[in-house]
């Protein structure tokens, strides 16, 4: 089973505060990887360093090439969801989304349609998302970090203010991506939901990645 993203020896300090030191991972292909860790360990920093939003201080972060286009920094096959993305709230989720696919153009509205039916969040409605509830919002951010197809899911607190209903929809489609070949990195609080979907588990303490347990 290939690598797709490996840490060799990789820190990353913040105003004087080292927050990762020289940490070592090899995220495997078709893997579901749940990192855990308390508030202010580093978490969302890791992902952040995973898809280059953020470069180390020292080590290395390598992406498999398949998912890295040559003379580009963000590695195109990857969706992300870290933080809430910047959505224009005097637009509608489907607008939204459709302005976000026009970048790179590889999906139209159809399946833009289709992902947003994958998470429960009605395509058609005409709401606009200022006036999203926190769990409507949570579903638009997965839909587009899901909606063009990628190959690997970077998501951290996927299932925050999600209602129990939502929380088994969005559960259930991210082990059928995983099952079509998608691998997933995904960063929780919840117990549950890292027993429901990880197949291997890290806590990041004391500025180090350990096995859970």
């Amino acid at each position: 089973m290939s690598t797709v993203v490996r840490f060799a020896e990789v820190s990353k300090t913040f105003r004087m505060n080292r927050v990762l030191e020289d940490v070592n991972l090899d995220v495997a292909e078709g893997e579901r990887l749940a990192i855990s860790g308390p508030n202010g360990s580093g978490k969302s920093v890791l992902l952040r360093l995973m898809c280059r939003l953020l470069l180390p201080d020292s080590g290395t972060v390598s992406i498999d090439s398949r998912y890295q286009a040559p003379k580009r920094s963000f590695p195109q096959e990857f969706g992300i969801l870290i933080d809430r993305p910047g959505f224009q709230s005097l637009r509608t989720g489907l607008e939204n989304l459709q302005d976000l696919a026009g970048i790179r153009r590889k999906i139209g509205v159809e399946r833009i349609k289709q992902a947003m039916d994958e998470v429960g969040l009605d395509p058609t409605l005409k709401q606009r998302v200022g006036q999203y509830s926190l769990g409507m919002k949570q579903k638009l951010a997965l839909v587009q970090a899901t909606m063009e197809q990628q190959m690997v899911l970077l998501l951290d607190e996927p299932f925050n203010a999600l209602d129990e209903t939502s929380v088994g929809i969005v559960r259930s489609l991210l082990l059928r991506l995983n099952a079509e070949g998608r691998t997933i990195v995904f960063c929780s609080h919840n117990a549950a939901d890292v027993e429901e979907l990880a197949t291997r588990r890290l806590v990041l303490r004391d500025r180090q990645l350990q096995p859970a347990g």
